[in-house]
């Protein structure tokens, strides 16, 4: 009996170091690398257009690529703080429509610039503090109350413009056309938001505050945390970037037409923030993954009109492109070991 013990012992506790050496083993292969799959789908969609398209790589079509996310990236890095904090505004891209909308009008009548650029900015900062009002003190789904104020603002777009188009001539051209150092004005812009609103998010007690609301808005007021006023602070600073995102569009276009940005914008802008992180359920969220998103969604959108995809078709395959980005990003995290 004495002899048996010992060597059944060993033999038991052999296989699970041998199992768990060979799954460490073919973790060190295969990293968990964050935003991998977007990486991978980006990576792909680039090369089969450089493959496909010569022009996709030259400078001037990449200074495009770049100034047509700058202004998603403007609206998408609002949206990533907001939905962190479990707040949700559809109407960012029909506030950023009314605000080009005034602007062109207001110039076009001969107001100054630096006037229109406050008036503006003051307009969009109010629309955002309005459905942060109606979220915080009626109790309304935020999903519910900013749909209904998209749609509204995208019909004061229209009745702003009275069905017509409106040019701005040269005023702001150089924000949205000019360069430095090679990198548009625009896209400088969209990086000093990006990074302002990664920093608030990480190393300041506003952004800790928006984390702990998503994670549990109820636990954070018994924790001493001014929700309403953090919610208010929220609105107002998703309206006042939106706005920003208007009026660069505008810088960018030289004219304000019906129908240019509004919902369909902001769709686009809550798909790059979903896919690339952060929690549609508040309290998890990554301004790094917006970016990846904002340019994946940008460089499939530049790559169809390069390839001549037919406009009945693109719309099919950028959401099938989503759709493989998130599976994949889904499987990753899932079989990530912190998971």
């Amino acid at each position: 009996m004495s002899l048996k013990t010992p060597s059944a012992s060993p033999d038991v506790e052999a296989g699970p170091p041998e199992r768990t050496g060979a799954f460490r083993l073919r973790s060190r292969k295969l990293p968990n690398v964050p935003h991998g799959g977007l990486i991978l789908v980006l990576i792909l969609v680039c090369v089969f257009t450089a493959v496909q398209a010569d022009s996709f790589t030259t400078s001037q079509n990449l200074l495009n690529v770049l100034r047509q996310v700058s202004v998603n990236a403007v609206i998408a890095a609002g949206l990533t703080l907001l939905m962190t904090s479990g707040g949700m505004d559809f109407s960012m891209g029909s506030n950023a429509a009314v605000t080009l909308c005034v602007g062109a009008q207001l110039l076009d009548s001969g107001w100054s610039t630096p006037a229109v650029l406050v008036i503006c900015l003051a307009l969009a900062t109010l629309i955002g503090l309005v459905n942060g009002l109606v979220v915080t003190y009626t109790r309304v789904a935020p999903f519910v109350a900013t749909l209904a104020s998209a749609m509204l603002l995208d019909g004061v777009a229209l009745l702003v413009l009275d069905g017509m188009s409106v040019t701005i001539g040269d005023k702001m051209s150089s924000l949205g056309n000019d360069e430095i150092v090679g990198v548009p004005y625009l896209t400088i812009v969209a990086v000093l938001i990006l990074a302002l609103i990664g920093v608030t998010m990480h190393f300041t007690a506003f952004g800790r505050d928006a984390f702990a609301m998503g994670g549990n808005e109820h636990v954070a007021r018994l924790s001493g945390i001014n929700v309403n006023g953090r919610k208010l602070a929220l609105y107002a600073l998703a309206g006042v970037l939106a706005g920003l995102a208007g009026l660069m569009l505008l810088s960018r276009l030289g004219a304000a037409a019906p129908n240019t940005a509004g919902l369909q914008t902001q769709l686009t802008a809550v798909a790059a923030v979903v896919i690339g992180g952060t929690s549609l359920a508040g309290g998890h969220g990554t301004i790094v993954g917006t970016v990846f998103g904002v340019v994946l969604l940008g460089v499939v959108g530049n790559a169809l009109n390069l390839l001549q995809v037919n406009s009945n078709y693109q719309l099919v395959v950028t959401g099938g492109v989503l759709l493989v980005a998130a599976i994949i990003n889904e499987v990753q995290r899932k079989s990530s070991p912190n998971h």
